[in-house]
C-alpha cells in the first residue's frame, strides 16, 4: 500500500513539468529589461498624438477635397475633428472625402493610421497578450539551454548571502543562478535582481525538475527549517546525483540527517555564528580577517586551483602562496598531513589570494 501511495505522488509529482510553456509562466520567470509604466504611457501618448497630428495635416492639406454637411470650407480645427473621429472609427459622416485623390489619401494614410490608433487603444491588452507569449518562448527556450548552473532554495537572508558571495568571486553571472522560493514577493525581489525564478515547494521533484536540478552544477538549500532542508536535500539528490548539493542549518544535532540525504557540505549557521561570538570577544581583528576571507570582492578571499606540473613533488607549505589544504581524490588534506609534503599531479590547491590576482 505504502508502494502505491508513493507512486501515485510521483505520477502527481510529473505534472508541473508536463506542462507547455505558456501554462509555466505563473511558476517559471526568465527575468528581462522593462519599461516604467510612466514611460510607457508617455511613449504611446506621443505616438497617438503624431498619427493624429500626422492624419490632420493630410485631410488639411487636401481640404478642398472634403465637403462638410454645412456647405463650409473645412477649417483646421475641422480637419483635427474630422482626424480624430476617423481614427478612432467614429465617422459621424458630417464631414465626407469627395474627390479621387481625397478618397486615396484615407485608403493609403489614414487607413494605416486608424490600424495603428486602434492598437494603441487596446495597447493593454495587446501587450499582456504578447508578454506572456513572448515569457513563454523564453521559457522554452531557457529549459533546453540550462546546464551547470546553480539553484538556491530560499531566497531568504542566508539565500541572498550565497548569492551575493557567488556573485563577487566574479566567476558566476547572475543568469547562472536559479531561484527557487514559495514566496511571490521574495521571488519578485529575485527577479528584480535578474535572476530567473521558480515558485514552489522544493520538496516536490517535480518543482526541482522544472529549474533544471538534473542538469545543475550545485544546488544550495537555504531554507529556514532543518527538517524541510532534509527533506529537500533528499529530493534533490536523487535528481542531480552528480551535483554539489552544500545545505545550511540552524542545529547541529541534524548535520548528519543532512548528510546522510546527500549534501556533500553543511553548514551549521547558530554554531558558526557562536564561535565568531566568542572568538569577537577576545579577538575581534581575527573576526575581521575571517569576514573578510568569507567576502569574495574585497581584500582576501579563499580560493581554489589547480596544480601547476612545476610544483608537483614541491612540498604544499613551501609554494609562494599561502596554501591551506588540498584536495586529492575528492579528499582534503589539511596542510599539517605528512601527505601534502609532495604534491601530485590532479591535486587542487586550496589558498588564500588577494582579490584581482589569479
Amino acid at each position: 500500500m505504502a508502494g502505491a501511495s508513493w507512486r501515485r505522488l510521483r505520477r502527481l509529482d510529473e505534472t508541473l513539468t508536463a506542462q507547455p510553456s505558456h501554462a509555466l509562466v505563473s511558476v517559471l520567470r526568465i527575468p528581462q529589461g522593462q519599461s516604467s509604466p510612466g514611460r510607457t504611457v508617455y511613449r504611446r501618448s506621443l505616438i497617438a498624438l503624431g498619427a493624429l497630428l500626422i492624419s490632420t495635416i493630410f485631410v488639411y492639406v487636401d481640404r478642398d477635397g472634403y465637403i462638410d454637411v454645412q456647405g463650409e470650407r473645412l477649417t483646421f480645427l475641422d480637419c483635427l475633428y474630422y482626424s480624430a473621429v476617423t481614427l478612432s472609427t467614429t465617422g459621424y459622416g458630417d464631414i465626407t472625402p469627395v474627390t479621387q485623390f481625397s478618397r486615396t489619401i484615407n485608403v493609403l494614410v489614414l487607413t494605416p493610421l486608424r490600424v495603428a490608433f486602434l492598437i494603441l487603444l487596446v495597447g493593454t491588452t495587446v501587450e499582456a497578450f504578447t508578454d506572456t507569449s513572448r515569457q513563454a518562448f523564453r521559457i522554452q527556450r531557457w529549459r533546453k539551454r540550462v546546464r551547470d548552473h546553480t539553484i538556491v532554495i530560499g531566497y531568504g537572508t542566508k539565500g541572498k548571502t550565497a548569492i551575493a558571495a557567488m556573485l563577487g568571486d566574479d566567476e558566476t553571472t547572475p543568469s547562472d543562478i536559479v531561484v527557487v522560493d514559495t514566496d511571490r514577493a521574495v521571488l519578485e525581489r529575485a527577479k528584480s535582481a535578474g535572476f530567473v525564478t521558480v515558485d514552489g515547494d522544493a520538496t516536490r521533484s517535480d518543482v526541482l525538475r522544472l529549474a533544471s536540478a538534473q542538469r545543475a552544477a550545485a544546488i544550495v538549500v537555504a531554507t529556514g527549517d532543518d527538517a524541510n532542508a532534509a527533506l529537500v536535500t533528499l529530493t534533490a539528490r536523487e535528481i542531480a546525483p552528480e551535483a554539489t548539493i552544500v545545505a545550511a542549518i540552524r542545529e547541529a544535532e541534524n548535520q548528519h540527517l543532512l548528510e546522510q540525504s546527500g549534501a556533500n557540505s553543511v553548514v551549521v549557521s547558530s554554531e558558526t555564528a557562536g564561535r565568531l561570538l566568542g572568538i569577537a570577544t577576545t579577538t575581534p581583528n581575527v573576526v575581521e580577517i575571517i569576514e573578510d576571507l568569507l567576502t569574495p570582492d574585497a581584500g582576501y578571499s579563499i580560493a581554489e586551483r589547480e596544480v601547476e606540473q612545476k610544483e608537483v613533488g614541491a612540498s604544499a607549505k613551501h609554494l609562494t602562496e599561502i596554501v591551506l589544504a588540498v584536495v586529492r581524490d575528492g579528499q582534503l588534506l589539511r596542510l599539517d598531513a605528512p601527505e601534502v609534503d609532495a604534491i601530485e599531479t590532479g591535486d587542487r590547491l586550496l589558498y588564500v589570494r588577494t582579490v584581482g590576482n589569479q
